[in-house]
């Protein structure tokens, strides 16, 4: 590669780091490809880390040693958070969201790769030191989420059936009762989607109950997998004496629902909480 000007460098090493977040970057690599000395990459990871810092972009983790190197951690900060989440309860607040059964119409802010990407970062912050493998949700609403929240945690997505398909193969299906509708439901996951004993955040866009959570972690135990915590982007406080799931972080909180006066009442999440 061409020897680049410091400049150039610090943009080409930052585009990179954000690139790769939650992975092991060596110095020798960045010393390689620019053709530069250690000391001088220390020196500019010290810039960027500072930037970082200060825009609230994330952190940069140094792991010393000869298997060491650079790690950049997506990371929102509280006041930024805030401001976003505010907007977003502002928009879900809509009365024209409302829906029969009390739920909220979300599919244009799910469908919003800006809104979704923020989002994203958002529960990676939560659980960025969970050690996650594996961002799991079920079909189809939690699948944004999912995808976002898996590009700052740099890890796959797993998605859970509600039917089998036969382009999956083998599957591992549970019944499970979903907590709002009392109905015996069915989900299924393919055994060769998810590794034994992984660690996985599960991820979903609404939550009454928290049937299908449960259902979720329920079906986890037969791969022996390991539950690190559960993001939820619109919680509601109904039936919360039924509530299946008890420790998960949600972005927003619907505490009432006038239908027939069309007013929603809807506050900050657990994710403030922390």
């Amino acid at each position: 590669m061409k020897k680049l000007r410091r400049s150039a460098r610090l943009v080409d090493m930052t585009q990179h780091l954000l690139a790769h977040p939650h992975t092991l970057i060596p110095l020798t690599l960045f010393a390689e490809q620019y053709g530069a000395a250690k000391s001088s990459i220390s020196e500019d990871l010290s810039i960027i880390k500072e930037a970082f810092e200060v825009q609230g972009v994330g952190l940069l983790k140094t792991v010393a040693g000869a298997a060491g190197g650079v790690k950049y951690i997506p990371q929102v900060k509280t006041e930024e958070a805030l401001v976003f989440v505010q907007e977003l309860i502002g928009q879900l607040a809509n009365p024209d969201r409302l829906l029969p059964g009390g739920y909220l119409y979300m599919s244009d802010i799910l469908g919003d790769p800006s809104t979704m990407a923020k989002i994203g970062k958002l529960f990676a912050t939560a659980y960025a030191d969970k050690n996650v493998d594996v961002v799991m949700t079920v079909e189809t609403k939690g699948i944004p989420l999912a995808y976002a929240t898996a590009m700052f945690l740099n890890v796959p997505v797993v998605i859970v059936r509600r039917d089998n398909k036969v382009t999956e193969g083998s599957v591992v299906s549970i019944n499970y009762v979903s907590g709002s509708s009392k109905r015996i439901q069915t989900m299924s996951l393919a055994r060769r989607a998810l590794a034994e004993q992984s660690r996985v955040l599960i991820v979903d866009d609404f939550m009454k109950a928290g049937g299908t959570l449960r259902g979720m972690i329920d079906l986890l135990q037969e791969f022996r997998a390991t539950v690190v915590g559960c993001g939820v982007l619109v919680e509601t406080t109904a039936d919360v004496s039924e509530r299946l799931v008890d420790e998960y972080v949600s972005l927003a909180k619907l505490q009432d629902v006038d239908i027939k006066g069309k007013q929603i009442e809807i506050e900050l999440g657990s994710f403030f909480d922390r």
